[in-house]
């Protein structure tokens, strides 16, 4: 693989990358509720997430799950279901108005962590897009190296991304968590991941 073929998955991943999807929501969630780490951690979630789809596909089972209709089946309603349960808590959230001091700092790594690695390791659309690109940059002498590249690059600009979103809304924090922001912004949110769940309910 050369360099210049690299450059144009690079540019395909980036692009991937800065369409909002569930990752987006589920770290803006975070972020609102617990500030900063709870942020992070469901952008560490994410990440992981995606790095273990990615080293799945390089290694050539992510084909051999993708083959598995059942399997595909489970993984996705498991997701659907997520996110619809994400989105309620939203709207609950939205709903009530209650929200008590800046943030909720109990368990927020843990908790950031989990919602963000169960929102992406059970959506199918992240293994699609690993075995619809991955073929047309693939040899047969292709490198280790390369394949862990490959692989890898779509976490690494992800986290960028996420982490810098975390940031960006935990300096914004005063303004963002006054009561009429935060419900305007938990709605959009709850909407947000309950269209994504439904989007991926009717792949």
């Amino acid at each position: 693989m050369e360099w210049s073929a690299y450059l144009s998955f690079l540019a395909i991943a980036a692009a991937v990358v800065l369409t909002p999807g569930a990752d987006v929501a589920v770290v803006l969630k975070n972020s609102l509720m617990s500030g900063r780490r709870g942020g992070v951690a469901a952008a560490l979630g994410v990440t992981t997430a995606v790095g273990i789809q990615g080293v799945l596909t390089a290694a050539g089972l992510g084909v051999l799950i993708a083959q598995s209709q059942p399997l595909l089946q489970t993984i996705r309603w498991i997701g659907v279901a997520y996110l619809a349960w994400l989105a309620l808590q939203a709207l609950r959230s939205a709903w009530r108005g209650e929200y008590v001091g800046l943030v909720d700092t109990s368990g927020v790594a843990a908790r950031g962590y989990r919602q963000g690695f169960l929102t992406n390791i059970t959506n199918p659309a992240v293994l699609m897009f690993y075995l619809a690109l991955f073929p047309q940059f693939m040899t047969a002498d292709m490198s280790v190296w390369w394949l862990g590249a490959m692989a890898m690059t779509l976490p690494a600009l992800g986290i960028v991304q996420l982490v810098t979103l975390a940031l960006v809304i935990d300096g914004a924090s005063r303004w963002l968590q006054r009561r009429r922001v935060r419900r305007v912004l938990d709605s959009v949110t709850g909407l947000a991941l309950g269209g994504l769940g439904l989007r991926v309910a009717l792949q």
